[in-house]
C-alpha cells in the first residue's frame, strides 16, 4: 500500500453515516471507556487555547468548535481536512460563524495564509500513516503559520507504551489493521521528543491512553 492509499484509509471511515455517531461512540463511549480519558479533559484543552483567528485541521465533526467558549463574539475560523463530509458537517455546525474550508493533506504544505493565534489537531495523528517521527511533519507545516504569540495544540491516541485495557487493545488492533489508525508504534516519549525539538515551551500530559500537548514559541 503506498503512502497516498495509506493517507486515504485514514479518512475513508468519515462518511455521512458514520459522522451522525461519532460524536456518541468516539467522545462519549470511547473516550471514557476505552481510551479512558473522558472528552471533558478535551473541552478543556479547546478552551484554554481557542484564539479568534484559529486553524482547525482534521476537523471530525467540528463538535469542539461548537462547544468552545470563543475569546471573540466571531472569530476567524478556518477547517482543513482531506475528507470532504468532514469539512462539511464542521462547517454546518458552526454556521454561525462562517468558516473557511480547505481541502488539503496535512502531511503536504497547507495552502492556507498565516497568522493564526491557535491551531488544533484534534485526533488526528493517530489517524496518520507512519511513525511519529514522520508525523510530525504536520508540525513543520502548522509551526510557520502560527502568529507571534500562537498556540499549537490537539490530542492524540496513543497505542506504543500506553495502557489498555483488553476491550481497547482489541478495538486498536481492529482499527490498525483497517487503516482507521495508524499508531502501532506511537508512544508518548517520540511525541514528547517531536515537539519539543521544534518548540521552545511545550505542555504534555497523557490521560489514559490520550496524549494532549500544548505547544509555542516555534524553534528557528
Amino acid at each position: 500500500m503506498t503512502m497516498d492509499a495509506d493517507v486515504e484509509a485514514g479518512q475513508a471511515i468519515y462518511t455521512p453515516a458514520t459522522l451522525k455517531a461519532y460524536d456518541w461512540f468516539v467522545l462519549g463511549f470511547s473516550n471514557r471507556l476505552l481510551w479512558r480519558c473522558p472528552t471533558g479533559h478535551l473541552r478543556d484543552l479547546y478552551a484554554r487555547n481557542v484564539g479568534a483567528r484559529h486553524l482547525d485541521i482534521g476537523v471530525g465533526t467540528g463538535y469542539f468548535l461548537d462547544t468552545a467558549p470563543w475569546p471573540a463574539p466571531r472569530p476567524d475560523i478556518t477547517l482543513v481536512d482531506l475528507n470532504a463530509h468532514s469539512l462539511a458537517a464542521a462547517a454546518r455546525r458552526i454556521a454561525r460563524f462562517s468558516p473557511q474550508t480547505v481541502t488539503a493533506n496535512c502531511l503536504e504544505p497547507l495552502p492556507v495564509t498565516g497568522g493564526f493565534s491557535s491551531i488544533a489537531l484534534g485526533y488526528l495523528l493517530h489517524c496518520l500513516p507512519g511513525s511519529i517521527a514522520g508525523k510530525a511533519v504536520v508540525f513543520d507545516h502548522a509551526a510557520p503559520l502560527l502568529a507571534r504569540d500562537g498556540v499549537l495544540f490537539g490530542a492524540t491516541i496513543l497505542q506504543g507504551d500506553a495502557p489498555r485495557s483488553a476491550p481497547a487493545r482489541a478495538l486498536m488492533k481492529f482499527y490498525n489493521t483497517k487503516g482507521v489508525f495508524s499508531n502501532a508504534a506511537d508512544t508518548f516519549q517520540d511525541l514528547v521528543f517531536q515537539l519539543e525539538s521544534r518548540f521552545a515551551d511545550v505542555m504534555t500530559r497523557r490521560i489514559g491512553a490520550v496524549a494532549l500537548f500544548e505547544a509555542r514559541r516555534p524553534r528557528q
